[in-house]
């Protein structure tokens, strides 16, 4: 499918939204609703809002793990778990 056919105007949103909702959760593609022509907001299913979510909080993660290699704010992973294993034996304790 084409994006163009996810384009409703907010008139359409009023009278048909159950609809819409219904449209939204079986096909998993968000809707933009549009006013005076306008795009003014984008409709979508929970479970897609938060598979985006989590891709995003991936992404940073990968984009703040880059930042800090570029930046040498790395260790080897040897002594990392050596620094790890030190702290959970000395909670043990």
């Amino acid at each position: 499918m084409n994006i163009i056919d996810d384009i409703r105007p907010v008139t359409y949103l009023k009278s048909k939204a159950a609809d819409l909702l219904n449209q939204i959760n079986e096909t998993h593609r968000p809707v933009i609703i549009t006013q005076n022509g306008e795009p003014r907001a984008v409709l979508q299913d929970p479970e897609s809002y938060e598979n985006m979510r989590n891709a995003i909080g991936m992404l940073k993660l990968i984009s703040q793990g880059e930042t800090d290699i570029r930046h040498g704010r790395t260790k080897p992973q040897e002594s990392m778990f050596n620094e790890i294993e030190g702290e959970l034996k000395a909670r043990l304790k």
